[in-house]
């Protein structure tokens, strides 16, 4: 972590950050709301940095004490709240970390900063302990709240924080970095970004997984040949996809993003714009086998089977039907 010029994406966040640090103009709360792995921690830290910076700029100087201390995680005046319970953030959390403790003025710095992850955990009653706080703070205090869902907070919490939202970023970008920061193939960098749907640290995550190729490598294989298997053959194939059941979603989003490519090249004959260009021949041949709406309806029970599996219906029940509706479209 050394400066806002790493940030993949989030330039609009980025400039409102630095414009509220030039104008003086820092909130006493704000919440960042985005997917896990689409940056809410490295933001939040980043602006945390930049306020206690001792240069004064917009933009943490990364060579000062405390940028020091806060790239060493023992900055004193950047106080990150841990919980106990792994599905809760209890009162008592909120009581002893944050309410206990932001009336002593801080250490060393200009701002005493409260970075709360996981803020969609907090209980009812840990959010109305939070919101007195919010209400009246020190002049010195800021609270970050780092949500994957804003709307799991209290109205009244909603309307004292400013929102920031972390948008999508652009598949360019993530296979950009992808390719230069990670040194990943350019055809892996591709499926990466397409898996990722704009998110970083999902994109970073699967580029360093080995069971995510696999998981794409037996896929592949299945789709292939799905057309000529038997029914005992498809038996077969569920009892190995079995094996990942844990990333079921990763399967299922292979198979839909492997249809898209069928979809583009039967509408548009463009193959740049293919995610599994290495598999180009095989791609070419079900376009000119599937109609519009065979490829449609597989993609509707892609999505009708993730629905079912999040509802808990029966896994190997579900994979049949979907195998099943794959080779007759």
């Amino acid at each position: 972590m050394s400066g806002f010029k790493d940030v993949v994406g989030h330039k609009d966040i980025i400039q409102y950050i630095q414009s509220a640090v030039e104008q003086d103009k820092v909130s006493h709360a704000y919440i960042l709301n985005g997917q896990r792995g689409s940056g809410k921690k490295l933001l939040a830290r980043l602006f945390a940095m930049t306020l206690q910076c001792e240069s004064g700029a917009s933009e943490p100087c990364g060579e000062c004490r405390s940028c020091v201390q806060t790239k060493n995680g023992n900055q004193p005046d950047i106080i990150t709240i841990k919980h106990e319970k792994p599905s809760s953030i209890s009162v008592d959390d909120i009581r002893e970390q944050l309410n206990g403790d932001i009336m002593i003025k801080p250490y060393s710095s200009p701002y005493k900063i409260y970075i709360v992850p996981e803020a969609d955990l907090l209980t009812v009653q840990a959010q109305n302990a939070l919101l007195k706080t919010i209400e009246e703070p020190p002049a010195y205090a800021v609270i970050f709240l780092l949500t994957e869902n804003a709307d799991t907070l209290l109205p009244t919490i909603r309307s004292r924080c400013v929102m920031l939202k972390l948008r999508n970023i652009k598949d360019k970008l993530v296979k950009k970095y992808l390719m230069e920061e990670m040194k990943i193939p350019d055809y892996q960098a591709d499926i990466c970004a397409a898996f990722a749907q704009g998110n970083i640290g999902r994109a970073i995550m699967l580029a360093k997984s080995e069971h995510f190729n696999e998981i794409k490598e037996e896929a592949i294989q299945l789709l292939k040949y799905i057309d000529e298997m038997e029914m005992h053959e498809i038996v077969s194939a569920i009892k190995e996809i079995n094996k990942y059941k844990l990333e079921v979603t990763d399967y299922l989003d292979i198979i839909t993003i492997w249809y898209r490519d069928i979809l583009l090249y039967k509408a548009t004959k463009d193959v740049g714009g293919l995610v599994f260009g290495d598999q180009l021949k095989y791609i070419k041949a079900k376009a000119s086998k599937s109609s519009y709406e065979g490829i449609e309806t597989i993609l509707n029970s892609l999505e009708k089977a993730k629905t079912r599996l999040k509802a808990n219906v029966n896994f190997d029940l579900v994979m049949e039907l979907l195998l099943l509706t794959i080779k007759e479209n």
